[in-house]
């Protein structure tokens, strides 16, 4: 069966993803600063706070787009239903759900609408990843039957 074209697509926008989420994260106190500087005084005011929820979720969202790569590697090998996955899935879940506390947390110093819709879409990540964790381990347990019928 010929391959998507799609998956090389989304594979190198990962590492993409990834390389470029390394810069903005180390990049982050600068920027900061400079949004601070131009855009708002909020920022300015908050500085350390939004530098460390910030830099924490940045990194979680690496770890989320380290683990997608991860999981994207299987796609291409044609070998997706592996525990390896599964475990990929349940640290994305987990993940979600701390990005998810830590702007929880931001509402309280600096409430934005785009804040309460992060929230919103990592918890519902979080319950998805978390979901699609149990759909893979039965299909790894559904596979590993098959393999052991003659």
């Amino acid at each position: 069966m010929k391959q998507s074209r799609l998956i090389p697509f989304t594979k190198y926008f990962l590492d993409f993803m990834f390389f470029t989420g390394l810069l903005v994260v180390i990049t982050l106190p600068l920027t900061l600063n400079l949004a601070g500087k131009y855009f708002s005084q909020s920022i300015r005011e908050n500085y350390w706070g939004m530098l460390i929820i910030l830099g924490l979720s940045g990194i979680c969202g690496l770890l989320i787009v380290y683990e997608l790569r991860k999981v994207m590697k299987t796609v291409v090998k044609k070998d997706c239903f592996v525990d390896n996955n599964i475990k990929s899935l349940k640290i994305m879940g987990r993940v979600s759900f701390c990005i998810c506390v830590l702007f929880l947390i931001k509402i309280f110093f600096l409430p934005t609408p785009a804040t309460f819709i992060i929230v919103l879409t990592f918890f519902i990540a979080g319950l998805f990843s978390h979901v699609l964790s149990l759909v893979f381990a039965e299909a790894v347990r559904f596979k590993e039957e098959n393999d052991l019928t003659i």
